[in-house]
């Protein structure tokens, strides 16, 4: 298997990287920025269409409210932004909102937090992908033609690009993020200077369609409801924030400085981005609906099942650059681009935190491991199937999966925040340096308002949205806690189990002896270094062990045996139903039972063959009775192999690959070393 898999391996995820050059990955703030805050980013590609499209269930007439929908998100955005700054000075170490809760709130909040965040990075790769996949959709039609199948093969590309590491990967995620950035800033410019100063008109593609509104003439409590579920849509903007909090360890040092620094830039960007793209939706008279088949109307008929509705980032880039112009298509493939690697933000808070679980014992040890590019490719592998998975539920429909959305983010924000109310209380009761006081206090208001304001938003979410699909979420939460309890639950039972006691329990007395039992199915090269290798381990007794399946063959093998004279004695077990497997466990257990002080040693011969197709030719006895064996206590199982010419071939071509370096593994040639000059005086 390594001779198949080691060239692509090699060719898609690049050569492997000693332990020691994990320094070289960490990233400085420009490549951190798209690494970490792409989703944040990106997020304004659809975060203003859902507002448009919850108001729209009111009619036209509700878009006046958007604008103060938007500052209400903008305002949450600088709260959680100045929250999380808190956060990566006072808990550097990557564990974010699991560590600050774990730490502060005891294990079961930390775990809920936990359960949130990686259910929302599963949401944030599927969402995110999957409205590229509608924004590229409006340039390309067979892309959006295929949703489903075009989201999973972005994820796969997604996968191989983050499996080469997190430095390539954010190299290669950099530019078109920064291209999205001043594409979405000239959108904003341009469109401000038409519309302001050179007083133009500009005109969406929808802009002469009307809203047949779904429930007219809403007031009071309805209204209310309305523009809170417009706000909790709106509140996707703020999703990946966290992400930087968990990923302060890749950052460059000073890690903290530069972790905050990159998270007001963040914030500043996308705040700007998301308004501006508001109020050009309402300047070009974008019209969005969340049913475009039934509620838009195209003089005075619903435009159809066949209509296709562009998100509010393209109608508005058509109304301000013009349709099929050069900016126009730029801004369309980078905000496809971003979207789908806004993802990336994922794919590093994901195995991360994944990592910090396993080291907690919560998740799977395999997950604390880093592949060979020093990333850590088992979550990254887990996350990527996760993702493919709901995307293929939920046919790449980001409207649909957007309502799942929000929640566990929320509920991270929350426990966070209030647990870093609670660090800054405990260490202001030992604290008497005033200026540290000073900023403590500072830090701690910060923190204690945005708890409570993201809690707020989190109550809103949960009564707006649990009907719309929050629920989901909510139970992919629970599902997490439940599996992440058993799995620390395992792991403690096993480490009490196997625990060495101080003083001499049962597993240190010595065996009365040891009875050794050689598994003999014919009398041949493989059996008679079994034997042999038997006769060494000086054993309190010793006996070969047939099973009669064949009688004509049992009565051979007798007679071999006593010709050769072999001086151990064979004993023979009879089997009616032709079983091998099950005699031998009763005689061992038996034996057993008999002397429960003895251990009892069983030796199988066994073939080393050198292709994979002879594994299923041989041995297959031997592994059921090894697999049952086991689970016998007192019994000891060893594998006597012996080498047949076929892995000596095999052990040949090994050695030949080992010299033959993959695509990709070496990029440099071999270094010769410098002979040393002799340091003695020549005579």
């Amino acid at each position: 298997m390594p001779k198949l898999t080691d060239v692509p391996k090699r060719i898609l995820i690049g050569r492997a990287l000693r332990s020691d050059k994990l320094g070289e990955t960490l990233l400085p703030k420009r490549v951190a920025l798209p690494v970490f805050a792409s989703d944040p980013l990106s997020s304004v590609a659809y975060a203003p269409g859902e507002v448009l499209l919850v108001l729209s269930v009111a009619g036209l007439s509700a878009y006046h409210f958007s604008p103060w929908i938007a500052l209400a998100v903008v305002i949450l955005m600088f709260t959680v932004v100045a929250s999380y700054r808190q956060n990566v000075h006072a808990y550097p170490s990557g564990g974010g909102d699991y560590e600050v809760a774990t730490t502060n709130l005891g294990p079961k909040a930390g775990l809920t937090v936990a359960s949130a965040l990686l259910v929302d990075y599963v949401l944030t790769v599927a969402v995110s992908i999957s409205s590229g996949i509608e924004n590229l959709g409006s340039a390309v039609p067979f892309v959006v033609e295929h949703k489903t199948t075009s989201a999973v093969v972005v994820i796969v590309l997604l996968t191989l690009m983050n499996l080469r590491g997190v430095k390539e990967s954010g190299t290669l995620f950099a530019i078109p993020t920064y291209v999205f950035v001043f594409g979405v800033f000239s959108l904003i410019l341009w469109g401000a200077w038409r519309g302001i100063v050179l007083d133009e008109t500009m005109k969406a593609p929808t802009a002469d369609f009307e809203i047949k509104p779904e429930h007219g003439d809403l007031a009071g409590f309805a209204l209310l409801f309305l523009l809170l579920r417009a706000f909790s849509s709106g509140c996707a903007a703020l999703t990946g924030v966290e992400a930087i909090s968990n990923g302060v360890p890749a950052f460059r040092k000073p890690k903290s400085k530069n972790a905050a620094a990159t998270l007001a830039l963040m914030g500043g960007l996308a705040v700007t981005m998301f308004c501006g793209i508001i109020f050009l939706a309402l300047a070009t008279d974008v019209r969005m609906a969340e049913q475009p088949a039934q509620d838009l109307l195209r003089d005075g008929v619903p435009v159809g099942s066949g209509y296709v509705q562009d998100p509010v980032i393209s109608q508005v880039a058509a109304a301000v650059f013009g349709e099929r112009t050069f900016f126009f298509v730029l801004l369309a493939a980078a905000t496809a681009l971003v979207l789908f690697l806004a993802a990336n933000t994922a794919y590093n808070g994901f195995p991360l935190l994944g990592s910090i679980l396993a080291q907690d014992r919560y998740l799977p040890r395999q997950l604390h491991t880093r592949g060979d590019r020093l990333a850590f490719s088992n979550g990254i592998v887990l996350l990527a199937g996760a993702a493919a998975l709901l995307v293929w539920v939920y046919g790449a429909d980001s409207t649909r999966l957007i309502q799942l959305y929000i929640v566990g983010v929320f509920v991270s924000f929350t426990l966070s925040q209030t647990g870093m109310v609670r660090h800054w209380n405990r260490h202001l009761r030992t604290e008497r340096n005033p200026a540290r006081r000073r900023r403590m206090i500072r830090s701690r208001a910060i923190n204690a308002f945005g708890a409570f304001f993201t809690g707020l938003v989190l109550v809103v979410v949960l009564a707006t949205k649990f009907t719309h699909g929050a629920w989901v979420a909510l139970l992919g939460m629970v599902i997490f806690y439940v599996t992440m309890t058993a799995i620390r639950r395992h792991y403690d039972s096993v480490a009490e189990e196997i625990a060495a006691a101080e003083q001499r329990p049962d597993e240190y007395v010595r065996p009365s002896r040891v009875r050794s039992i050689v598994l003999v199915s014919k009398l041949h090269k493989p059996t008679l270094r079994a034997l042999a290798y038997a006769k060494l381990m000086h054993a309190g007794e010793l006996e070969a062990l047939t099973v009669n399946v064949d009688p004509a063959e049992t009565k051979a093998l007798k007679e071999e045996w006593e010709r050769r004279g072999i001086n151990v004695p064979l004993k023979i077990l009879d089997s009616p139903y032709r079983e091998v497997t099950r005699p031998v466990i009763e005689y061992v257990k038996n034996l057993r039972q008999e002397s429960p002080r003895d251990a009892v040693s069983v030796y199988i011969p066994e073939y080393v063959v050198g292709h994979w197709y002879e594994h299923l030719l041989h041995n297959q006895s031997a592994l059921r009775l090894k697999g049952r064996l086991l689970f016998t206590p007192g019994v000891m199982v060893t594998s006597v192999p012996y080498q047949l010419r076929s892995s000596e071939a095999a052990k040949k071509r090994a050695k030949k690959r080992q010299e033959w370096n993959a695509p990709g593994s070496v990029r440099r040639g071999p270094v010769e070393k410098a002979r040393k000059e002799p340091t003695g005086k020549s005579n």
